[in-house]
């Protein structure tokens, strides 16, 4: 046991972890006075995803202990479910915030973005051979790529739609693609987007990118939630008011729990807590970026390139919004915010990586340890006269 324990990479082991239980604080603290209102107790939110995180850490252990090659061989049940899911939240799912995004409970598009990086992963690496062939090696696969998407679209989802574009562009991007046949997959996405922006441009979109650039102009209506966000970050100063002390979840930044999470954290921890979350989630990328460098087969390192773009994206789509980079997507931060379709999905992710993670450090250790027992060798034929002895003492 002791042997295999060595094998694993603790820090990305562990940061995930600690993040997850962080987001249990901070929805308890930001939630409260919200499920108060909602007429629920004080601690439903925190509840609710403590259920979900025992449950994501039970997946995390068991896909920690499975072998990550196992999972080309589930790949069509596991893309053929979600796609199937999809077409089940489009016929008989329930809307949330003008998006039909739930089924049975889950949010079927997060485990979209899960399954399309290990179908991406596994079909691109058995293609290695022909990956400069543009017919063969690259466009089948991008055609269910495209379903997902357009299912996704349909909801309409388009936040978790554009983090499942990207990350399967990166996954493509490092599959060994030629820049020429990048740039033919550039121009045909700027074709359909320029084909599909008559019907993708509503008013409320619209009005996502006037409250994102242009708050101040309507304060009391678009631009609303972002200036809450600013008050809540501007507050916080550098140390923060407190854990707990935050006024802004006082109901005036809306559902502060789930993708304005990072904002109240701004307002308690201050800015050494906002660096404190983003460097922990730029560990798990870098990490995961360092293993897919380091991985013996195409199909891990590709599969890490993909939970890691899936973890950064989000971050990054999540930070975007709550600062006005970005228009709001309703986007959740990773492992933070409130959701247990995302927090199940990401930890899921995390045991996947943590084993090939495992398999890579196995790899390094195993010349060191060839050289400890060769020289271990040396020294008992030295140390008895010259003579082969058979070492018995493993």
């Amino acid at each position: 046991m002791l042997q295999k324990l060595k094998n694993y990479d603790f820090t990305l082991m562990i940061t995930p972890i600690l993040l997850a239980a962080f987001g249990l604080v901070m929805i308890y603290s930001a939630s409260m006075v919200f499920a108060v209102v909602q007429e629920y107790s004080a601690t439903h939110y925190l509840t609710q995803q403590s259920i979900r995180f025992a449950m994501g850490l039970a997946g995390f252990i068991i896909c920690c202990l499975f072998p990550y090659k196992y999972y080309q061989k589930l790949m069509k049940p596991l893309i053929l479910g979600v796609i199937l899911l999809l077409i089940g939240v489009l016929l008989f799912g329930s809307s949330v915030n003008n998006a039909q995004s739930w089924f049975l409970g889950i949010q079927p598009a997060e485990f979209a973005k899960l399954a399309l990086i290990l179908y991406l992963a596994s079909v691109y690496s058995k293609k290695q051979d022909y990956i400069n062939e543009f017919s063969k090696g690259v466009l089948p696969p991008l055609i269910l790529t495209g379903i997902i998407l357009g299912l996704i679209v349909m909801q309409p989802d388009i936040g978790t739609a554009s983090i499942i574009f990207f990350i399967a562009c990166s996954v493509i991007f490092s599959s060994g693609i030629r820049f020429k046949h990048l740039f033919i997959l550039i121009g045909i996405g700027v074709a359909l987007l320029l084909l599909a922006t008559p019907y993708m441009i509503t008013d409320e979109r619209l009005s996502r990118f006037t409250g994102a650039y242009q708050p101040f102009q309507t304060p009391d209506s678009d631009g609303y939630q972002l200036i809450q966000s600013y008050v809540a970050i501007g507050n916080g100063g550098l140390l923060g008011e407190g854990l707990g002390q935050s006024v802004q979840k006082l109901g005036y930044l809306t559902e502060a729990h789930t993708d304005f999470i990072m904002a109240v954290v701004a307002e308690e921890l201050g800015f050494v807590g906002v660096v404190i979350v983003i460097g922990m989630l730029a560990i798990i990328v870098i990490r995961g970026i360092v293993i897919s460098r380091k991985a013996q087969d195409s199909f891990a390192a590709l599969l890490a390139i993909g939970i890691s773009s899936m973890v950064g994206l989000q971050a990054f789509i999540n930070l975007g919004a709550i600062s006005g980079l970005l228009p709001i997507t309703g986007v959740p931060l990773p492992f933070v915010s409130y959701g247990g379709s995302s927090l199940l999905v990401l930890m899921i992710s995390m045991g996947i990586l943590n084993n090939i993670a495992m398999h890579v450090k196995k790899r390094e250790l195993e010349p060191a340890e060839e050289k400890q027992e060769d020289k271990e060798n040396r020294v008992l034929q030295t140390y008895r006269g010259g003579k082969t002895w058979k070492n018995t003492s493993r």
